[in-house]
């Protein structure tokens, strides 16, 4: 249970960073600065951390074991998971992102099959590629029909450019994100904290955020104060908190993919965060009785959701060679 309790403690900080990009990107600010702001912020304040728990020397050590695979799924986690989002964030509403960024509880699923867990057998534990959990699939597609009614009559005014370019890009950030977390999971095992993994990923992404910095700066100048200082916030709710509390949330789980995926459902929680945050910080429209539908159904399949990933059921898998 706590697992999840965090997780949608994580989901109510992440879903500031819909709220305040939206609330960047129409007071004019660069969608450009709004990524790397927020990463190049994370940077101190992950630092003291790690150093207050005098664990940067371990955590070094590690990267530079693997440095390409650090470099490469720190980007992938990171870097191809919030620029899409802060593009998406220039052409749509706070909700339709929080709302489109839920099929990464399908995503994330999806992906099982690409990992290996291990299981106790008689003959000691044995290594086995991880299957999709259908039943926690299912109880997601549940989460889904909520949110689509949540949108429904929203959706009804949006152009086909805000579909096509404040959608197509979350679906990348969807599976980016989970895919970099767990490939980080995996390489990292039990040899790092939370604490030292997500500074790691951030230093890891750093190349990636000062490019689009440069090309921020090339294109739109230097940032606003408005802009920077919500970045800070952002910074400091999604990057730090919020990223903590989900990645300590999966590392507890890890070895289950079942009792991960229901981890990761709870993101699902942003939409109602999201939604709260508009109506009070940007004056939007308060839900309709169809959307009250929409958020009751998300609610019982977060709770379905987390029920399920307790009843594993048996399966086959295919045995690592």
């Amino acid at each position: 249970m706590k697992p999840i309790l965090l997780g949608i403690l994580s989901a109510f900080f992440f879903a500031i960073t819909f709220v305040l990009n939206r609330k960047m990107e129409l007071g004019g600010g660069s969608w450009l600065w709004s990524g790397s702001l927020r990463y190049l912020f994370m940077v101190p304040f992950l630092l003291l951390i790690v150093a207050g728990r005098r664990n940067l020397r371990p955590l070094f050590r590690a990267m530079r074991l693997h440095p390409w695979k650090w470099l490469l799924w720190s980007t992938v986690g990171f870097g191809l998971f919030y620029a899409p989002m802060c593009f998406a964030a220039a052409y749509s509403p706070g909700w339709l992102t929080a709302g489109t960024w839920q099929l990464t509880i399908i995503s994330g699923s999806l992906l099982a099959p690409l990992f290996w867990e291990t299981i106790a057998t008689p003959a000691g534990p044995v290594k086995v590629r991880s299957r999709i959990p259908l039943r926690g699939l299912a109880m997601s597609l549940v989460i889904l029909a909520g949110i689509f009614l949540l949108q429904l009559e929203q959706a009804g005014s949006l152009t086909a450019k805000d579909l096509l370019l404040g959608v197509l890009p979350i679906v990348v950030a969807s599976f980016a994100y989970p895919l970099g977390n767990r490939k980080m999971m995996e390489l990292c095992g039990g040899g790092l904290d939370v604490f030292q993994r997500v500074l790691g990923m951030t230093l890891a992404s750093l190349p990636f955020w000062l490019l689009l910095a440069g090309w921020a700066y090339a294109s739109a100048g230097l940032p606003s104060t408005e802009q920077t200082f919500q970045s800070l916030i952002v910074a400091l709710s999604s990057g730090v908190i919020a990223t903590i509390l989900f990645f300590r949330a999966t590392d507890m789980v890890r070895e289950d993919v079942s009792k991960l995926a229901a981890v990761e459902a709870t993101q699902s929680g942003e939409v109602l965060f999201a939604l709260a945050g508009e109506v009070l910080l940007l004056s939007a429209d308060l839900p309709s009785a169809l959307s009250w539908l929409g958020i009751g159904i998300i609610v019982a399949g977060m709770v379905l959701h987390s029920h399920v990933s307790h009843r594993r059921p048996k399966a086959q898998f295919s045995m690592e060679k």
